[in-house]
């Protein structure tokens, strides 16, 4: 069985520097990736830019009192730890794992492919 390699991309040195919006959400970039990060609490995550569903940017909507993360569109829920959709609906989103470390904010990306 292959290991998973995670490749981690440092975003800001601190949570402050990042552009959150009043929905405590902001877009950043890893990697190449467009890539929502969210806090809520304590904890911080981090996904897919666009709703696999209809595309809808999921930093332009909200994150209910259950800590489910809501597409903008068609209000779709969904979990931001494992990106299961809590709403029914049968769609998936992509999460990266998101870390903050004494020197500052981190995002995991698994790298694939045959060469690793």
């Amino acid at each position: 069985m292959t290991e998973k390699k995670i490749h981690w991309f440092k975003i800001a040195d601190d949570a402050a520097l990042l552009p959150w919006q009043d929905n405590n959400m902001c877009q950043v970039e890893a990697d190449g990736k467009k890539i929502t990060m969210a806090r809520f609490g304590s904890q911080f995550y981090a996904f897919a830019q666009k709703c696999p569903h209809a595309s809808g940017i999921m930093s332009d909507g909200y994150i209910d009192a259950q800590g489910h993360v809501v597409c903008p569109v068609h209000r779709y829920r969904f979990n931001m730890q494992n990106g299961r959709n809590t709403s029914g609906e049968g769609y998936y989103l992509k999460t990266y794992l998101a870390e903050q470390r004494p020197d500052g904010i981190y995002i995991g990306i698994e790298q694939k492919g045959w060469w690793l």
